[in-house]
């Protein structure tokens, strides 16, 4: 691409060019042209490098938000880092990224949102990483017209909100597959416990609805807080109801607290735990205790396990080759890997809305909220994205879903 500079001194010696001419003719072809057609010639060369200048200019404005810190870092560090190895270019325009840390706070994440809707005048908004801040998020989004790709599942208010779009697999499609494992072991009740907040109720009210369909009966639903550090009572709760297998529906390496306690008490049924572990850091506080363990995961996760056969294999290696070039073999994460679908669906509506408007504009955003919704069969790293109307949660098929297991510390295709 032409740099400003460059376009800026080719403009002045255009100008000067048509100036000159003006005053004293110019010889083109050999043929003395008249003043005015002189002026004229030039003064359409330079309308037409002005054309070209104003659309290397245009520029979308990307305002990120997530936690980067605070108890949800460990997933929004890797939210983050993709960041800063994406394309300079987003649907074939220059783009600027502005990442906030809003310290897995949905507070500061209202703030942080304000500020780059009414300040920085942003196209699009991601974020944020934890549900609840994402879900804070989405009220500004609609007042604002601004269209939102949460990096978390969306909940029942946030998905009927006609500006926020969702780059992670619904809940009922992750836990349905679990429930589908727990009946082909044989599983007939279970014991479940989850963070005391959204996430926690989201899990849980999908966990209900396959398990009545499978026949599976939930014998307990005990919370606790992702600050705690302790879940003793909880779990001698669970244990009292001698359930066939524990579902844990909490994140991060919080996630992990049940996980310990049950193995610590000697738990010898199947324990599951949900997508939000998908983690580095869980597999190292976890240790031994999350040997054995199933979850839902995106196909990401285990990318180079995948049959080739599997149609996000080819997008998910690739990924992870560029995440891990600059980050380090082993850190690519789920997290990280929806950052990047985030960037795929927003690469194509932005290409789609630039032919009908300017970015900065309502118009423009408007376009971009309409393409996002048009998006059919994008394959990404973790699903393979479909976009409608009535469902703005595209993930939403059985090739969005693994499960895998914890074999020596690493994450293993469940085959």
């Amino acid at each position: 691409m032409t740099s400003v500079f460059e376009i800026t001194y080719l403009r002045i010696a255009i100008v000067d060019c048509v100036i000159d001419a003006s005053y004293s003719g110019l010889h083109w072809g050999g043929h003395k042209m008249t003043n005015a057609r002189v002026f004229k010639a030039g003064t359409l060369a330079v309308l037409a490098l002005l054309m070209m200048w104003t659309s290397s200019m245009a520029q979308v404005k990307v305002g990120v938000v997530t936690a980067a810190t605070g108890p949800g870092a460990a997933l929004g560090i890797p939210f983050k880092n993709t960041f800063s190895i994406l394309p300079k270019t987003l649907g074939g325009l220059e783009v600027q990224y502005i990442v906030l840390d809003d310290a897995t706070d949905p507070t500061n994440a209202v703030k942080f949102a304000r500020k780059l809707v009414l300040e920085d005048h942003v196209d699009i908004l991601i974020g944020s990483s934890s549900l609840p801040a994402a879900m804070a998020m989405t009220d500004l989004s609609a007042e604002s017209k601004t269209p939102q790709i949460a990096l978390t599942p969306l909940g029942p208010a946030a998905a009927k909100n006609p500006w926020v779009f969702s780059v992670v697999q619904p809940p009922l499609v992750m836990i349905g597959a679990v429930v589908d494992h727990m009946r082909a072991q044989g599983v007939k009740n279970v014991a479940y416990i989850g963070f005391s907040d959204s996430w926690g109720d989201i899990v849980l009210a999908a966990l209900k609805v396959h398990a009545e369909a499978a026949g599976i009966k939930i014998v307990t639903d005990e919370r606790y807080a992702r600050l705690d550090t302790n879940v003793t009572g909880q779990i001698l709760k669970i244990l009292s109801t001698k359930p066939d297998a524990v579902m844990i529906g909490a994140t991060n390496t919080a996630g992990a607290l049940p996980d310990i306690a049950l193995s610590e008490r000697g738990f010898k049924g199947k324990v599951y735990n949900d997508q939000g572990v998908m983690t580095e850091d869980f597999l190292r506080v976890g240790g031994k205790s999350i040997e054995g363990i199933v979850a839902p995961a995106g196909p990401v996760t285990v990318a180079e396990q995948l049959p080739d056969s599997h149609p996000i294999k080819k997008v998910a290696v690739d990924f992870t080759k560029l995440y891990e070039t600059t980050f380090g073999p082993g850190k690519r994460t789920a997290a990280s890997a929806f950052s990047y679908d985030a960037y795929l669906l927003a690469d194509r509506a932005v290409a789609t809305a630039a032919k009908a408007a300017k970015p900065g504009t309502p118009e423009f955003r408007q376009a971009v909220r309409d393409a996002l919704e048009a998006t059919t069969e994008l394959v990404g790293t973790h699903a393979v994205y479909n976009m409608s109307p009535t469902d703005h949660n595209g993930g939403g098929d059985k090739r969005a879903v693994v499960l895998v297991t914890v074999e020596s510390g690493a994450w293993k295709l469940l085959r």
